[in-house]
């Protein structure tokens, strides 16, 4: 995909650059594969805010992917492919040859009426999906199961794509994109290809507006707040906040691991890169 870079005809233009959708499909999406989709401003069952800084923005219909794959053996057609407003990667509608529909992430370089499949033992191409065993060292793939039957979890966002760096006995050792090599049963799946938009992180989103579009409120600063409101709030005339970066209940806000799941300790080889 192409960027669209605007001129700065207006204020809201100058600096602008989004992705040029002009390839893909214009029309809505397949009705039998879109749900509803509530808006929930953040808040959780009993109306607690639980995520900040959400609400408004435009509609949104939930297309329902298929992370599975599970169909082997038979041959599926690109139909079409289409925007996500709930994901940043693109989506491929695709048909069997049973004449069942569904919706995939669409793979980097795929066309329209090009041929995709599912199952053992086949051919290493673009958006075929199949055990991490029959995959060759050295290849990017995306949409990765972490476990057999428990659909792609990892490596899915736009651009995205991991690679296989060798074996161990059951195991294929995956290095991801964030630097962490980790280790992942040879019977899970995975498709060929890195994620489709590339050109995401590219976006400039030029003005305020376009971020209320997509339900992203404004965010206040702690210390512009009260005492009551937040742990950096209050003080006489323009504080810093007084302590180390904390979130709005105490919790540090730089550097604190919060993973707690030791049971996958064993599979991880080498942690993620630090941010600098």
């Amino acid at each position: 995909m192409a960027l669209k870079i605007f001129k700065s005809y207006t204020k809201s233009t100058r600096g602008t650059v989004l992705v040029d959708r002009k390839n893909l499909w214009k029309g809505k999406s397949l009705k039998s594969l879109t749900i509803g989709k509530h808006s929930t401003g953040g808040r959780n069952n009993l109306g607690r805010i639980t995520s900040r800084s959400k609400g408004a923005g435009h509609k949104q219909k939930y297309r329902e992917i298929d992370f599975y794959r599970k169909k082997d053996n038979l041959k599926a057609k690109i139909e079409r492919i289409e925007y996500d407003p709930n994901r940043s990667a693109h989506v491929a509608l695709i048909k069997y040859e049973d004449g069942l529909m569904s919706y995939i992430l669409a793979p980097n370089k795929i066309k329209i009426g090009d041929e995709v499949v599912s199952g053992k033992n086949k051919e290493i191409e673009i958006g075929n999906c199949m055990p991490l065993s029959d995959i060759p060292t050295g290849t990017d793939i995306h949409n990765i199961e972490l476990y057999p039957n428990g659909g792609g979890k990892l490596a899915r966002s736009a651009g995205s794509s991991a690679q296989i760096s060798g074996l161990d006995e059951n195991y294929c050792i995956i290095k991801l994109s964030s630097g962490e090599i980790r280790k992942i049963i040879n019977t899970a799946r995975a498709t060929i290809g890195s994620v489709s938009n590339t050109d995401h992180q590219n976006i400039k989103i030029g003005k305020a507006g376009r971020n209320r579009w997509k339900g992203r409120r404004p965010s206040v600063r702690g210390v512009a707040m009260n005492p009551v409101d937040h742990p950096h709030g209050g003080g006489e005339g323009k504080t810093s906040g007084g302590r180390s970066p904390v979130s709005p209940w105490g919790q540090s806000a730089k550097g604190l691991k919060t993973r707690n799941n030791k049971s996958t300790n064993k599979f991880i080889i080498l942690r993620r890169k630090k941010r600098k």
